[in-house]
């Protein structure tokens, strides 16, 4: 296809805009960057540029965390909503080919019907043997046609019932695809917000514990300026990994942004917390990281965790605030450990802890 040559200058400059914006603040040329900047060059997506405006107006710039909150916020979801549109689109036309066929399939059953009323008339007056036969053989031909289209009725009806559990499958996809972090394939921040305020719910009905670990790299910074983003990538997958294999099945983890992650932990006491977050700390720090370009071997990572156990006057941010206070507090004692709210260190790290929370 050729594209015309205003377009094709048009959509060169809204690239070179991005790509100017990508190198201004430093930031990896990923698709994720360039599609976010490029969006932002043509000004379609309002709320994505206001976004970023006040963004960088508070920070003077944008780090990760904030890069995935805004092409979560501003581009992934309208990309699901074009997706579920197409497979509604879809389903909403096999029901009307269906709904077609059933109509096609009782027009023939009424002709059958008036042609065994007008047999019936002729049958009633049939005084030799010729004309009996050609009354038979007109009802046996009708026959035959209702039993062709009943057939051809049933075949399109099970190829309707594949096609449609096919587009629900697809549809489970994309809900799926909406609540899933691509990168560490961990829930996402919005699929947790959800499930922690059930597993809240729950527990205070049933008078069970619930933990929660916030988790963070140490260095995560410094690692991604020093190796790169791809190579940051692999570090966020490994840790998410680590995770993976020391959480059960009612258990929640996810990305919370960023370099944080986030695991709640249902019927789970304090002391039961504490040992899942060691063995997750445990089995990050005992994998060493290896440069998939050259091979280079660039040591291990680490990671911070805080852990808080639910307390009967908890909302879900209350919680999150002291399991935040508890991993800034093990940040600031050195790292590479785990804390939780019963222990010493925890204290006096509340207000550091809630700015950063805010």
């Amino acid at each position: 296809m050729v594209v015309p040559q205003d377009e094709h200058e048009r959509t060169l400059g809204f690239a070179e805009i991005a790509l100017g914006q990508i190198r201004a603040l430093g930031q990896s040329a990923s698709p994720r960057n360039f599609e976010i900047w490029y969006h932002y060059a043509t000004g379609y997506k309002p709320a994505l540029n206001k976004a970023i405006n006040q963004t960088l107006e508070e920070k003077n710039s944008l780090s990760e965390s904030d890069l995935d909150q805004i092409y979560e916020s501003h581009i992934a979801t309208s990309r699901i909503g074009e997706r579920i549109d197409t497979v509604g689109a879809r389903v909403l036309d096999e029901i009307k080919q269906v709904l077609d066929m059933i109509d096609a399939a009782a027009g023939s059953a009424t002709s059958y019907s008036e042609s065994l009323a007008d047999a019936t008339e002729k049958l009633e007056g049939v005084k030799d043997g010729e004309m009996l036969r050609a009354v038979l053989e007109r009802l046996v031909e009708g026959a035959k046609d209702m039993e062709f289209n009943n057939k051809k009725l049933e075949a399109r009806l099970a190829l309707s019932r594949q096609e449609i559990e096919q587009l629900q499958q697809n549809l489970e996809t994309v809900r799926t695809e909406s609540l899933t972090d691509p990168l560490t394939t961990l829930s996402n921040r919005k699929f947790f917000d959800a499930a922690l305020a059930k597993g809240i719910a729950d527990a205070k009905e049933k008078n069970e514990p619930l933990s929660l670990l916030m988790a963070d790299i140490d260095h995560f910074k410094s690692f991604n300026d020093k190796y790169g983003h791809l190579t940051g990538d692999q570090v966020l997958r490994l840790v998410a990994l680590s995770v993976k294999q020391n959480v059960k099945g009612q258990d929640v983890a996810a990305r919370y942004g960023g370099e944080e992650f986030v695991i709640a932990l249902p019927s789970t006491a304090l002391q039961s917390a504490i040992v899942v977050a060691d063995h997750i700390r445990r089995a990050v720090m005992t994998k060493e990281l290896m440069k998939r370009s050259s091979g280079e071997r660039l040591g291990r990572v680490t990671i911070s965790i805080g852990v808080a156990v639910l307390r009967p006057s908890d909302t879900p941010q209350l919680l999150i605030e002291r399991a935040d206070k508890c991993l800034y507090a093990a940040k600031h004692h050195g790292r590479n450990r785990v804390i939780c709210e019963a222990d010493p260190e925890a204290d006096g790290a509340g207000s550091e802890a809630a700015a950063r929370v805010a």
